[in-house]
């Protein structure tokens, strides 16, 4: 691993914590339950995308939340970049994270799959 990506990783570890205690600092009790599951920088750490997680929230849910935390970005971005002492903070976008679903759907089809042959 090289000395680069040991500083990306760091970053990510640091924002996976920081995203979180900010959001908890928020007066919006809402923002206050969501769960981040991980945190992808780009090479230059100009850009973050943060993984949440689903956890059973419907579609119209999850675009509310979205929304909310486009709101936010600013005051996170913030956060991050007063705690940490950064020169810029990355510009953070939010995503669920899906992967946990499909690959619940790829068990159940290869299951199906070993019915079938049995």
């Amino acid at each position: 691993m090289t000395e680069a990506q040991i500083k990306l990783k760091r970053t990510e570890s640091l924002l996976l914590e920081l995203i979180p205690e900010a959001l908890g600092s928020l007066n919006d009790k809402r923002l206050h339950d969501i769960n981040v599951i991980e945190v992808k920088c780009s090479r230059g750490k100009s850009d973050a995308k943060v993984y949440l997680d689903p956890a059973s929230l419907s579609e119209q849910e999850k675009r509310d939340y979205l929304k909310l935390l486009r709101k936010a970005r600013p005051i996170v971005e913030t956060f991050c970049l007063k705690d940490q002492g950064w020169f810029r903070s990355p510009k953070l976008t939010f995503e669920f994270d899906e992967q946990l679903k499909k690959s619940q759907n790829l068990e159940e089809l290869f299951k199906r799959i070993a019915k079938d042959e049995e």
